[in-house]
């Protein structure tokens, strides 16, 4: 079970309003403001995703192999998740389609920051 996952940001408010607009439709809103790190999320007794400036100071840098992964309702869910995120500014790490046959279809994309998600259905 999740609680929230965070990811590093370079910009504060860029990144609340990157993952407040991406997930609108499922009632995501800022649920907690502590200045360096935001938790965004439909209620804080659901999963969440924070966004925060590193504790240490330094630049915030994706980890390799790490990705955070969103289930969406239907096909056709990820397909249009994937176009919000590019156009709020993500790019591309693979365009939505089926992965395992019959079983797992998804689409991949970077954030402004560089961290990597996955919108996903399993059929």
């Amino acid at each position: 079970m999740i609680g929230y996952t965070t990811v590093g940001v370079a910009d504060m408010e860029k990144a609340k309003t990157f993952y407040c607009k991406l997930f609108e439709d499922q009632g995501a809103k800022v649920q907690l403001d502590g200045g360096r790190i935001a938790m965004i999320g439909a209620s804080k007794s659901e999963p969440m995703i924070a966004v925060c400036k590193p504790y240490d100071k330094e630049l915030p840098t994706p980890g390799n192999g790490v990705m955070i992964a969103f289930p969406a309702k239907s096909k056709e869910h990820v397909s249009e998740m994937y176009q919000k995120a590019l156009a709020l500014g993500a790019t591309s790490e693979g365009e939505p389609g089926q992965r395992v046959p019959g079983v797992f279809y998804g689409a991949y994309v970077r954030d402004l920051d560089g961290n990597k998600l996955a919108f996903f259905v399993f059929e």
